[in-house]
């Protein structure tokens, strides 16, 4: 009921716009280049103002005035949580050097030249320990 009383409002009583308000919802219209079809983009050169392709470079002189590009960007909703402990990482019976518990979480990583093979890090499962193997 509420909708068909709102639209029955807007149609017996129209908006009526100044001449101000006009001007400042006038559309842009926005050139593409005739050869590549990317969009044209204006730069000046002194007094005189050109729209330039920037895919092929072809300039056209065109009078433009107080022209303005926004670009907007949409704001994604929804926040992501990561968790202080989630591990990605390979699980392998090792034994902790510290605690010795039996599982323990492994990455290899290139920490001298590389024609030296890799270094083998380990996490404890348990302790968090972290320690390294030589190949």
């Amino acid at each position: 009921m509420r909708k068909k009383a709102a639209k029955q409002k807007t149609q017996k009583h129209p908006v009526k716009q100044t001449a101000k308000q006009t001007q400042k919802q006038k559309v842009s219209i926005i050139e593409f280049c005739e050869k590549c079809g990317s969009i044209l983009v204006p730069i000046k050169k002194g007094k005189d103002t050109y729209l330039k392709c920037r895919g092929c470079g072809r300039q056209t002189k065109k009078d433009v005035k107080g022209l303005k590009i926004i670009e907007e960007k949409k704001r994604e909703k929804g926040v992501i949580v990561i968790e202080k402990d989630l591990t990605l990482l390979p699980l392998i019976d090792k034994a902790c050097p510290k605690c010795e518990h039996g599982r323990a979480y492994w990455w290899m990583q290139q920490t001298r030249s590389a024609d030296e093979p890799p270094t083998q890090f380990f996490r404890c499962e348990k302790c968090k320990h972290t320690w390294r193997e030589y190949k």
